[in-house]
This record gives C-alpha cells, structure tokens and sequence, in this order.
C-alpha cells in the first residue's frame, strides 16, 4: 500500500483541489446543446430544386468529411446500446460521472503511474463530450493526467445540469471522430458500410465503437476490439463474422459516393462553400426524366458511334432552368465534361435566326422564292460550294419550305442578302457569347452552322423566339437572388411569329424529313434539328407555348457518329421530353401579333400550291411570280451573286488602269434593278455591271427600280495604281 505522503501521490492530489477553484467557472461556460446542434457544419454543400429536394451532393472542405447532424430518433438502437455497453454502462444512473469507475481509474493511475505501466480510463460519455466541446479538456500526449480528468469531471456536471441524456447521446455520435477523415456517425456509417445510421447492426456498432478508442489503429487491432464491444453487447453474435467485416470495411481507402448526383454540372457551378444549401430551379422530376431518357437513347445510339449527350430545359417566361443534363453519367467515356456549355459546331440550328432577321427588314417573306441551287462562292480560303443534306437540290422553293425542310444553299444566300455582319451581330445579341472572331472569319458558312456555340446558348436563344424576338438570360436560381434581370429585343414580334409558325408546319418540312417524324409532337410544338460536318455533332431544339428543349448528341472526342441526322440522333430525345413536359397540360399555339397579315397567296409558276401565308405589313401579294427572263432556278428576289461576302481583289500592276474591270453578277433579273457603290450608280445589263476599280473597302448594293435595297456586299481592293 502506498501511503498518502508519497510525493507523486501529493502533487496529484494538489493539482486536483487547484483545479477544482479554477475549472468549476470554464465548465459552467460550455455551449448548450441547441448551440452545440446549429454550430454543426457538414463538409459538403448541397443543390436543391425549385421544391427543397436533394439533387446532387459535393464535398467541399478537403479537410474533413462530416456529413448531416443525425438525430438520435435516426440511430441505430444498436448503436447506442453497443457504445453504452463498452465505453460507460452506468450512463443512465450517474450525474456525469461515474464516481466509481473514476476512483478506481484514479488510484490504478497511480499505481501504473508509479510503476511506469499505462493506466486505464475512467471517462464516462459526458466527459468525453466535454472533451469534444473544449480542446483544453481534451486528451494532452498519450493519457489523461488526474488533474485532466477532474477537469473533466467538472465539464461533464456542468453539462449535464442543462443537458438530458439523449441530447449527450446525440452530441457525442455526431461529433466523434471514427476513422482518417470521417467524422460523426453519419459520414462514418456511409463511408465504411455504404448505409444511414439507422441501417447500422450490431456488428457493424461494434466496429464504430471499437474504432472511438483509436480511429487510426491497423484492422486487425480494431477486429480485436470490436470483438471484445461485440462479447459485452451483443454476445450471440460470432467474433469471426465480426472480425471479417471488419478487415472489410477498413481495406484500402473507402469510397463515399455522394448521396445525390442528379446534377452533378451544375452543382460544381453554382456550390462553393461547406455546409451550403442552394435553392435552384431545377425540377427533380424532370431532370430525372431527362437523365433516364438521354441514357436510355445513348444506349440504343451506341452501335452508331454515339457515346454523349446533353439536355438543357428552360421555362418560356422565366428563363428558369428546369433540368441541366452535362453528360450520360458512366455511359459517357468523359462524364465529368459539362455538354450543356462544351462549344460544338451548330449546324442548320442558326437558320431560324437569319430567316427571323430577313423577314424582319422586310427582305423576305415566308412566300418568297429562294433559290434552291448550286452554287460556288470565292473566299479567301477557294471556292465555297454548299450543299444541301441529302446532295440534292430542288430548285425554286419558299422561305417557308427553305426553313422548315433545312435547305443550306437558300440559307447561304440569304445570309448574302442580310449581310454576314448583321447575322453575326444578332447572333451575338441572342447570347451567343462563344461568336469570338470577327464576322468575316465566319464568312456564308455561318449560316450553315460554321461557328462554335453551346447548349445552353442555343436553347435560350430559341427560348427567344418563342418569346416573339425578346432575349433574356437563362436563370438556374430563384429571382429573389438575382435582382434585375436584362431584356432586349433583338427581332419583332411579327418576325418571330413567322418563323416559329414554319418551325411547327409539319407540310414545310415534309421535303426532306417527311409528315411523320419525331418532332411531329401530339401537341403544338416548334422545333430545328441540326447535324454538323461529318455528322460530330447533332442537335435538336425546340419550344412549346410553355418550354423549350435542347438536345445534343455526339462525343466529346470529336469523333464522328454513323448515319446519325438529327432526326434520329436527337430529335426523338427531344420529342419525349416534349410529351413528358406536356403529359398533364395542353401546348397551345401563339396567338398572332397585332398588325401581322394572313392572306391567300399563288405561285406562278405553281411551284408550290395556293395556302394562307403570313406577311409582315407592307410585305404581303397575293401573287409571287417569276421575273421575266429569270431561269427555273431563279429566286424572285435578286441578291448578288458575284462578289461574295468580304472578296479581296487585287488589281494587276502589268495591266492598265484602264483596262482593269470587275463584273459584278445578280439573279434574278428584275427590270429597272441598279447597282450602287457609293455615290456611283452603275447601270444594270441583263444582272451584270461593270465597274473600274480602285484601291479601297466598299460595300456594294443591288436596288430594285423604286430605290428598295435588294442585296449589298462588302468587299475590298488591294494594290496600287500603275502610274
């Protein structure tokens, strides 16, 4: 027996009654359990829809992974019991401390202190919440000194003087650390066994439990323990299932899968800080539609060369993001790349646009004749020759025909009638921010689709056109955080209605893609497919009088897809998303703008039969004829034929000025049509004029006989003048 006059027993016994005056004031000071609770911050950051559902999960503090606070109504009973059963069996009868177990813990420190041999511990749970709460009352080295553990003690009768028992029960599970990084029993539940807390058994409970005395220890230390909780917890169970499940979940690094991934693109957009909860607005239902439906078409698209796509879906009025697709998830080869905003060729999906802004300068109508063919265009880079997609051509055919059948040589010479510089700029103006270069890098193929644009841009700017012309940007947050959002008008309504009327004919697109097919929606719908060169990217969007809907398709190595046309690569994503979205509720169609004219319109020739057609005010005839001396593969409308768009000509130092000359060429013929540089009239012959140039940048224009512009053409002459 060792007498109290020993001077290691004396010093212990000081340093306790000092810290009794000391401590008794920090311990009163320790948080309440609400303070404790709402103090709680997870490591990761959360992204829900427009209801409060869950869509995707990030970590975001690379420190720690700590999940959401778990009530203890939520627990396992296994766990409880298990961790009461090993750590502090008398919980429920003591006030905070076990007087019993600490005495004997005291004195056995003492011996094994004196001896040089490890003592045991004598903590009961509210200590060791104490401990958790303040780091100063935390383990300091290899043990607790008896001046520590009654400082504990003094913490854990101040705590439990204003906490109940489940509350310490609570605290102490979601603020322990378990294994490396995971801390609290929700992380550590679904890091090491991949399930809630509530789906915990008792073996499982006795390796969380085993793991609290040394969350770092090697697995078969921790299989030893746990083995020991598992005899005084749950004796019936084997030491060997235990020890086997243990060697299980502690092999290797675990992998905690997020628990929500709908989103996982826009969550690593929008989510940045740890804990954070962002509202968006999202639809999880529709999103998850989307998600099933592109993953379902990738996998019957996969013998076509087709490993990605994406979907973007917006609300008309709002421009609420209602679902945001950046990829197939594990079907993709690259899944982390966001589809919806990757910049990809756009093919015929930009004609709508450059039609919208012809008809809106009254340049065309839905009734005019556009020459449907070949064509050769001189460019710096040789000759451009547009073909359509299915190598034919067709002829004289209509704006609307044009349009809703995808023809590109009509779309080329319009884009000559318009100008490329307007079309770029309005393009720009739509939102397409990926348009970088100047317009004369894109030349006549812009209107073919030669520019890089992304999902999201494409479908917002069809988002536009549903709206009759008035751009405004996409919105993936409520309003209350966003304040003002910006608006212009960038086509008239009148326009707009025009084109979308021909984007939801079925006959206008029957030329090429025929009565039935997949955007041939049971309810009104609008909509544009569109394949890039070499079949590497495949669109399709489109508007109801409520959404709109943007699908691509392709893979994101560039590689080309096989026989895949954006009738059956995208559209039929497209289409049941459409009745998806329309299920419930009817699509109606847009009623027309004031002062926009329906009137009955011929051919003559009958190229295409007699029908009602819509007509810009000022724009509209009840008769589209061919100009006399016009070929059968004219257009009613002249436009310039020779120069193209941004032609560079070089005058030859070894020919006389005066002998040097250009011959500009129009067609169709029309009497009385003029040419003008300038101030320089020059008279027309039979679509030609000739005119002696000179070094300089000009724009070249086509009016008709009453002053009316028909075509213009910028263009520029180098060299010098022979002296």
């Amino acid at each position: 027996m060792i007498a109290y006059s020993h001077p290691r027993l004396r010093s212990l016994i000081a340093a306790a009654m000092v810290s009794v005056a000391f401590h008794v004031a920090a311990a009163e000071s320790l948080p309440s359990f609400a303070e404790v609770k709402s103090s709680y911050g997870t490591s990761e950051a959360l992204l829900l829809d427009r209801h409060g559902a869950p869509l995707s999960e990030v970590r975001i503090d690379p420190r720690v992974r700590q999940l959401d606070w778990i009530p203890l109504a939520d627990v396992s009973p296994a766990v409880a019991a298990t961790l009461i059963a090993a750590e502090d069996k008398r919980f429920f009868e003591h006030g905070g401390v076990d007087w019993s177990g600490l005495a004997g813990a005291a004195w056995d420190s003492v011996w094994r202190t004196l001896d040089g041999r490890r003592a045991r511990g004598g903590s009961t749970l509210t200590m060791q919440l104490a401990g958790m709460l303040d780091p100063a009352l935390a383990l300091a080295g290899s043990s607790r000194t008896l001046t520590q553990k009654w400082d504990q003690a003094q913490a854990a009768l101040a705590l439990e003087r204003t906490w109940t028992k489940p509350q310490i029960l609570e605290a102490y599970l979601n603020l322990a650390s378990y294994r490396g990084e995971l801390r609290g029993l929700d992380a550590a539940a679904h890091g090491l066994f991949g399930k809630a807390p509530a789906g915990l058994d008792a073996r499982e409970a006795a390796i969380l439990v085993a793991l609290l005395r040394g969350p770092n220890a090697p697995a078969a230390l921790v299989a030893q323990r746990a083995c020991s909780v598992t005899a005084l917890s749950a004796p019936e169970v084997a030491c060997e299932e235990v020890r086997a499940m243990t060697t299980v979940a502690l092999a290797g690094a675990y992998r905690m899968r997020a628990r929500w991934n709908l989103a996982p693109h826009l969550a690593a957009k929008l989510l940045k800080s740890p804990g954070e909860r962002k509202a968006t607005t999202l639809d999880a239902d529709v999103q998850r539609y989307a998600i099933e439906a592109l993953r379902q078409h990738l996998a019957e698209l996969a013998e076509r060369g087709v490993g990605d796509g994406a979907i973007v879906v917006l609300d008309n009025a709002t421009g609420e993001v209602l679902a945001y697709v950046g990829s197939g998830g594990d079907l993709s080869s690259a899944a982390r790349v966001d589809g919806a905003i990757a910049p990809r060729q756009a093919g015929s999906t930009l004609k709508p646009f450059l039609y919208a802004l012809a008809i809106d300068s009254r340049l065309l109508t839905a009734a005019s004749l556009v020459d449907d063919s070949p064509v050769a265009i001189a460019t710096e880079r040789g000759m451009y020759v547009p073909q359509n997609y299915d190598r034919q051509f067709r002829g004289m055919v209509s704006v609307r025909t044009a349009l809703g059948s995808s023809l590109n040589v009509p779309a080329v010479r319009t884009l000559g009638l318009v100008g490329i510089d307007r079309f770029h700029g309005a393009l720009r103006q739509l939102g397409f921010d990926t348009l970088t270069e100047p317009d004369e890098y894109y030349g006549a193929s812009l209107a073919l689709g030669g520019a890089d644009v992304n999902l999201l841009a494409l479908a917002n700017a069809y988002r536009a056109l549903a709206n009759g012309g008035m751009y405004g940007p996409p919105r993936f947050v409520p309003a209350g955080g966003t304040g003002t959002t910006e608006s212009r008008r960038v086509f008239g309504a009148q326009a707009g209605f025009v084109v979308t009327d021909i984007l939801s004919d079925r006959g206008a697109r029957a030329a090429s893609f025929g009565l039935e097919n997949p955007l041939a929606t049971r309810v009104w719908s609008a909509a544009k497919t569109g394949t890039s060169k070499d079949m590497r990217d495949n669109w399709c969007v489109g508007f109801t009088s409520r959404y709109t809907v943007g699908v691509w398709v392709g893979n994101f190595s560039g590689a080309p897809m096989h026989d895949v046309s954006g009738v059956t690569g995208a559209a039929p994503i497209w289409r049941d998303l459409i009745h998806r979205l329309h299920a419930t509720e009817p699509s109606v169609a847009p009623l027309a703008p004031n002062g926009l004219i329906e009137q009955e319109v011929a051919f003559e020739p009958a190229v295409e039969t007699e029908r009602d057609e819509w007509f810009v005010p000022g724009t509209q005839t009840r008769l589209v004829a061919i100009a006399a001396g016009a070929n059968a593969g004219s257009a009613v409308t002249p436009h310039i034929r020779y120069p193209a768009p941004e032609t560079i000509i070089a005058l030859d130092p070894d020919i006389a000025d005066d002998h040097q000359r250009v011959v500009f060429q129009a067609s169709p013929v029309l009497p009385g049509m003029r040419w003008r540089i300038g101030d320089t009239e020059l008279a027309d012959v039979r679509g030609r004029a000739v005119w002696s140039p000179l070094p300089g940048t000009y724009t070249l224009l086509l009016e008709s006989a009453d002053g009316q512009a028909l075509s213009s053409v910028p263009f520029e002459v180098r060299g010098s003048i022979a002296r």
